[in-house]
Protein backbone atom coordinates (compact mmCIF):
# COMPACT_ATOMS: atom_id res chain seq x y z
CA UNK A 1 0.00 0.00 0.00
CA UNK A 2 1.41 3.55 -0.97
CA UNK A 3 1.91 6.22 1.64
CA UNK A 4 -0.22 8.76 0.93
CA UNK A 5 -3.42 6.10 0.99
CA UNK A 6 -1.99 4.55 4.51
CA UNK A 7 -1.35 7.84 5.68
CA UNK A 8 -5.20 8.74 4.60
CA UNK A 9 -6.82 5.65 6.21
CA UNK A 10 -4.80 5.76 9.28
CA UNK A 11 -6.19 9.58 9.83
CA UNK A 12 -9.66 9.46 8.91
CA UNK A 13 -9.75 6.22 11.59
CA UNK A 14 -8.94 8.31 14.31
CA UNK A 15 -11.86 8.67 16.72
CA UNK A 16 -11.24 12.26 17.36
CA UNK A 17 -10.42 14.68 14.04
CA UNK A 18 -6.96 15.39 14.47
CA UNK A 19 -4.64 18.22 12.69
CA UNK A 20 -2.94 16.38 10.13
CA UNK A 21 -0.41 16.63 6.27
CA UNK A 22 -2.36 17.70 3.42
CA UNK A 23 -0.87 15.02 1.63
CA UNK A 24 -3.36 14.66 -1.39
CA UNK A 25 -3.77 18.32 -1.58
CA UNK A 26 -0.09 18.85 -1.49
CA UNK A 27 0.99 16.23 -4.02
CA UNK A 28 -2.01 17.71 -6.68
CA UNK A 29 -0.13 21.05 -6.30
CA UNK A 30 2.99 19.41 -6.84
CA UNK A 31 2.05 17.73 -9.54
CA UNK A 32 0.66 20.69 -11.38
CA UNK A 33 3.89 22.75 -10.98
CA UNK A 34 5.71 19.72 -12.41
CA UNK A 35 3.69 20.28 -15.87
CA UNK A 36 3.92 23.80 -15.90
CA UNK A 37 7.58 23.39 -14.92
CA UNK A 38 8.58 20.88 -17.71
CA UNK A 39 6.18 22.55 -20.43
CA UNK A 40 8.38 26.05 -19.91
CA UNK A 41 11.47 23.88 -19.75
CA UNK A 42 11.47 21.23 -22.06
CA UNK A 43 11.74 23.38 -25.24
CA UNK A 44 13.97 21.25 -27.55
CA UNK A 45 12.74 17.79 -25.72
CA UNK A 46 15.30 17.76 -23.25
CA UNK A 47 14.34 18.72 -19.42
CA UNK A 48 17.63 20.61 -17.91
CA UNK A 49 18.21 20.11 -14.30
CA UNK A 50 18.05 23.31 -12.84
CA UNK A 51 16.61 24.69 -9.20
CA UNK A 52 13.12 25.90 -8.97
CA UNK A 53 12.35 28.88 -11.40
CA UNK A 54 11.64 32.15 -9.92
CA UNK A 55 8.13 33.33 -9.25
CA UNK A 56 7.27 29.39 -9.07
CA UNK A 57 3.27 29.64 -7.43
CA UNK A 58 4.20 26.53 -5.85
CA UNK A 59 6.92 28.16 -3.85
CA UNK A 60 5.94 31.95 -3.24
CA UNK A 61 2.63 31.37 -1.91
CA UNK A 62 0.73 27.83 -1.52
CA UNK A 63 3.02 24.99 -0.70
CA UNK A 64 5.33 26.15 1.81
CA UNK A 65 2.81 28.76 3.79
CA UNK A 66 0.12 25.41 3.72
CA UNK A 67 2.93 23.01 4.80
CA UNK A 68 3.97 25.67 7.31
CA UNK A 69 0.21 26.31 8.93
CA UNK A 70 -0.18 21.97 9.26
CA UNK A 71 2.63 21.24 10.95
CA UNK A 72 2.48 24.06 13.94
CA UNK A 73 -1.07 22.62 13.86
CA UNK A 74 0.28 19.06 14.49
CA UNK A 75 2.87 20.04 16.80
CA UNK A 76 0.51 22.78 18.91
CA UNK A 77 -2.19 19.14 19.08
CA UNK A 78 0.28 16.80 20.32
CA UNK A 79 2.41 18.87 22.41
CA UNK A 80 -1.23 20.15 24.02
CA UNK A 81 -2.91 16.47 24.39
CA UNK A 82 0.33 14.92 25.61
CA UNK A 83 0.56 17.78 28.50
CA UNK A 84 -2.64 16.49 29.78
CA UNK A 85 -2.16 13.09 29.62
CA UNK A 86 1.18 13.33 31.95
CA UNK A 87 -0.05 15.44 33.94
CA UNK A 88 -3.23 13.25 34.74
CA UNK A 89 -0.74 10.38 35.15
CA UNK A 90 1.12 12.14 37.60
CA UNK A 91 -1.42 13.70 39.55
CA UNK A 92 -3.09 11.74 42.52
CA UNK A 93 -5.91 11.35 45.05
CA UNK A 94 -8.59 13.97 44.59
CA UNK A 95 -6.57 16.48 41.74
CA UNK A 96 -6.63 13.61 39.43
CA UNK A 97 -10.49 12.26 39.52
CA UNK A 98 -10.82 16.49 39.06
CA UNK A 99 -8.76 16.26 35.64
CA UNK A 100 -10.81 13.44 34.68
CA UNK A 101 -14.32 15.11 35.49
CA UNK A 102 -12.88 18.52 34.12
CA UNK A 103 -11.81 16.68 30.66
CA UNK A 104 -14.24 14.28 30.32
CA UNK A 105 -12.07 11.55 30.19
CA UNK A 106 -12.39 7.77 31.21
CA UNK A 107 -10.85 7.35 34.70
CA UNK A 108 -8.71 3.89 33.60
CA UNK A 109 -5.14 3.05 33.63
CA UNK A 110 -5.01 0.94 29.92
CA UNK A 111 -6.71 4.28 28.50
CA UNK A 112 -4.01 6.38 29.09
CA UNK A 113 -1.52 3.92 28.70
CA UNK A 114 -3.39 3.13 25.19
CA UNK A 115 -3.87 7.21 24.56
CA UNK A 116 -0.22 7.60 25.13
CA UNK A 117 0.71 5.27 22.54
CA UNK A 118 -1.69 6.77 20.28
CA UNK A 119 -0.02 9.76 20.92
CA UNK A 120 3.18 8.40 19.71
CA UNK A 121 1.67 6.83 16.51
CA UNK A 122 0.33 9.84 15.42
CA UNK A 123 3.38 11.99 16.28
CA UNK A 124 5.65 9.61 14.40
CA UNK A 125 3.70 9.10 10.78
CA UNK A 126 3.35 13.28 10.78
CA UNK A 127 6.65 13.51 10.67
CA UNK A 128 7.26 10.13 7.63
CA UNK A 129 4.42 12.16 6.17
CA UNK A 130 6.40 15.77 6.17
CA UNK A 131 9.72 14.25 5.26
CA UNK A 132 7.84 12.04 1.95
CA UNK A 133 6.12 15.63 0.93
CA UNK A 134 9.32 17.47 0.97
CA UNK A 135 11.48 14.81 -0.34
CA UNK A 136 8.42 14.63 -3.20
CA UNK A 137 8.99 18.67 -3.25
CA UNK A 138 12.97 18.92 -4.24
CA UNK A 139 12.34 15.85 -6.27
CA UNK A 140 9.61 17.90 -8.65
CA UNK A 141 11.61 20.58 -8.66
CA UNK A 142 15.60 19.32 -8.84
CA UNK A 143 15.85 21.81 -5.80
CA UNK A 144 17.08 21.41 -1.84
CA UNK A 145 14.57 23.73 -0.69
CA UNK A 146 12.70 21.13 0.77
CA UNK A 147 15.70 20.69 3.07
CA UNK A 148 16.18 24.02 3.81
CA UNK A 149 12.51 24.62 4.60
CA UNK A 150 12.66 21.60 6.95
CA UNK A 151 15.56 23.19 8.75
CA UNK A 152 13.69 26.37 9.48
CA UNK A 153 11.11 24.35 10.90
CA UNK A 154 13.72 23.16 13.02
CA UNK A 155 14.58 26.36 14.29
CA UNK A 156 10.79 27.45 14.32
CA UNK A 157 10.83 24.55 16.80
CA UNK A 158 7.64 23.28 15.23
CA UNK A 159 8.89 20.00 13.87
CA UNK A 160 7.33 17.54 15.98
CA UNK A 161 10.29 14.88 16.73
CA UNK A 162 12.06 17.69 18.61
CA UNK A 163 8.97 17.94 20.69
CA UNK A 164 10.08 17.27 24.64
CA UNK A 165 6.65 16.16 24.94
CA UNK A 166 7.86 13.25 22.94
CA UNK A 167 10.72 12.49 24.95
CA UNK A 168 8.43 12.50 27.77
CA UNK A 169 6.11 10.05 26.16
CA UNK A 170 8.87 7.79 25.59
CA UNK A 171 10.23 7.86 28.80
CA UNK A 172 6.10 7.45 30.38
CA UNK A 173 5.77 4.07 28.30
CA UNK A 174 9.31 2.72 29.26
CA UNK A 175 8.63 3.25 32.76
CA UNK A 176 5.17 1.66 32.93
CA UNK A 177 6.55 -1.21 30.70
CA UNK A 178 9.18 -2.01 33.17
CA UNK A 179 6.64 -1.44 36.04
CA UNK A 180 3.97 -4.19 34.22
CA UNK A 181 7.17 -6.51 34.09
CA UNK A 182 8.08 -6.38 37.62
CA UNK A 183 4.04 -7.07 38.83
CA UNK A 184 4.08 -10.07 36.47
CA UNK A 185 1.24 -8.21 34.38
CA UNK A 186 0.97 -7.94 30.29
CA UNK A 187 3.24 -4.91 29.44
CA UNK A 188 1.12 -2.69 26.98
CA UNK A 189 3.57 0.12 26.12
CA UNK A 190 5.10 0.76 22.89
CA UNK A 191 6.87 -1.70 22.12
CA UNK A 192 9.76 0.47 19.12
CA UNK A 193 10.62 2.43 22.48
CA UNK A 194 13.36 1.24 24.93
CA UNK A 195 16.55 2.78 26.37
CA UNK A 196 19.93 1.65 25.54
CA UNK A 197 23.48 2.33 25.93
CA UNK A 198 26.04 3.71 23.41
CA UNK A 199 29.40 3.58 24.87
CA UNK A 200 28.35 3.84 28.42
CA UNK A 201 26.00 7.02 27.51
CA UNK A 202 22.13 6.73 27.76
CA UNK A 203 19.98 7.15 24.92
CA UNK A 204 16.07 6.83 24.50
CA UNK A 205 15.11 5.64 21.23
CA UNK A 206 12.20 4.68 19.26
CA UNK A 207 12.26 2.56 15.64
CA UNK A 208 9.79 4.27 13.37
CA UNK A 209 8.17 2.41 10.58
CA UNK A 210 9.86 3.78 7.02
CA UNK A 211 13.28 2.73 8.62
CA UNK A 212 13.41 5.55 10.21
CA UNK A 213 14.97 5.80 14.13
CA UNK A 214 14.81 8.33 16.80
CA UNK A 215 17.56 8.79 19.10
CA UNK A 216 17.54 11.22 21.94
CA UNK A 217 20.78 11.57 23.79
CA UNK A 218 20.07 11.59 27.96
CA UNK A 219 23.64 13.10 28.97
CA UNK A 220 24.05 16.33 30.02
CA UNK A 221 26.35 18.57 27.60
CA UNK A 222 27.09 20.82 30.84
CA UNK A 223 28.64 18.54 33.58
CA UNK A 224 29.04 15.02 30.53
CA UNK A 225 27.23 12.83 32.91
CA UNK A 226 23.18 11.49 32.85
CA UNK A 227 20.63 13.76 33.55
CA UNK A 228 19.45 14.45 36.68
CA UNK A 229 16.55 15.92 37.23
CA UNK A 230 15.88 16.68 33.40
CA UNK A 231 14.51 19.93 32.12
CA UNK A 232 14.25 20.38 28.28
CA UNK A 233 14.46 23.93 26.49
CA UNK A 234 12.73 24.88 23.90
CA UNK A 235 15.21 24.35 21.13
CA UNK A 236 14.50 20.61 22.30
CA UNK A 237 18.10 20.27 24.31
CA UNK A 238 18.38 18.44 27.73
CA UNK A 239 20.26 19.08 30.61
CA UNK A 240 20.13 18.84 34.11
CA UNK A 241 17.47 20.93 36.19
CA UNK A 242 20.86 22.19 38.28
CA UNK A 243 23.30 22.44 35.03
CA UNK A 244 20.58 24.50 33.27
CA UNK A 245 19.79 27.19 36.42
CA UNK A 246 23.41 27.89 36.70
CA UNK A 247 23.90 28.52 33.14
CA UNK A 248 20.94 30.53 32.94
CA UNK A 249 22.15 32.58 36.01
CA UNK A 250 18.98 31.48 37.84
CA UNK A 251 18.70 30.01 41.35
CA UNK A 252 16.86 26.85 41.57
CA UNK A 253 14.46 27.94 43.36
CA UNK A 254 13.74 30.86 40.95
CA UNK A 255 14.02 28.44 37.88
CA UNK A 256 14.27 28.79 34.26
CA UNK A 257 11.23 30.84 33.78
CA UNK A 258 13.11 33.40 36.16
CA UNK A 259 16.15 33.85 32.99
CA UNK A 260 16.46 36.83 31.27
CA UNK A 261 15.54 36.66 27.82
CA UNK A 262 19.04 36.99 26.21
CA UNK A 263 20.22 33.96 28.04
CA UNK A 264 21.36 30.96 25.48
CA UNK A 265 21.07 27.46 25.26
CA UNK A 266 24.68 25.96 26.03
CA UNK A 267 24.33 23.74 23.29
CA UNK A 268 22.85 25.30 20.18
CA UNK A 269 23.57 28.49 21.27
CA UNK A 270 19.61 29.76 20.89
CA UNK A 271 18.48 32.54 22.96
CA UNK A 272 14.86 32.57 24.47
CA UNK A 273 14.79 29.33 25.59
Amino acid sequence: MKFCKKYQEYMQGQEKKLPGVGFKKLKKILKNCRREFQSKNDVHGVLHNQTCPQHCPVCDGTFFPSLLKEMSDIVGCFNERAQKLLELHLASGFRKYFIWFKGKLQGSHVTLIQEGKDLVNYALINAVAIRKILKKYDKVHFSKQGQAFKSQAQSMHIEILQSPWLCELMAFHINLRETKVKSGMTPASFEGCYLTFNDGKPFLSCELFDSVKLDIDLTCSICLDTVFDPVSLTCGHIFCYMCACSAASVSIVNGLKAAEPKEKCPLCREVSV
